[in-house]
């Protein structure tokens, strides 16, 4: 796993392929010289279909041969590429598990909503704040 979130070019439609950029929308990143001249010499632009971007925990899903790129992202715009990732069940918890922050009500319920989603627990802990013990006393009753 690296740190660093990726855009890359898809070269077929068969699988997993990504999150398309234009479901992230504008990034800071887009405005510097090195990702511009990536575009340029990979001979797309920034809306085309092909571009794909992934979050750093997904970075070994990217196809050996596909054109990379590292880009470095602010807090808000890798959040904003982990929705776009998510599973629409995934995300859907993850709204609630941001919710959950101003709220205690059923929360033992909505963490082990979310442990059965498939969200990792390092998201879950990020997301609502709660420790990482209350999670396991959570996920066990």
């Amino acid at each position: 796993m690296t740190d660093d979130a990726y855009f890359f070019l898809v070269m077929t439609t068969d699988g997993w392929q990504g999150t398309p950029l234009a479901l992230v929308g504008e990034l800071e990143c887009l405005d510097t010289p090195a990702v511009r001249a990536w575009f340029t010499a990979q001979g797309v632009s920034p809306t085309s279909p092909a571009v794909r971007v992934v979050p750093p925990e997904q970075t070994g899903l990217i196809p050996a041969e596909a054109e990379r790129l590292p880009i470095p992202l602010s807090e808000e715009e890798l959040e904003r590429v982990r929705r776009a990732a998510a599973t629409d069940r995934v995300a859907c918890i993850e709204e609630e598990l941001l919710a959950f922050r101003d709220s205690e009500d059923n929360r033992d319920s909505l963490l082990r909503r979310a442990l059965a989603a498939g969200v990792p627990t390092h998201r879950i802990v990020e997301l609502s704040g709660v420790d990482p013990t209350t999670l396991s006393s959570a996920s066990g009753g």
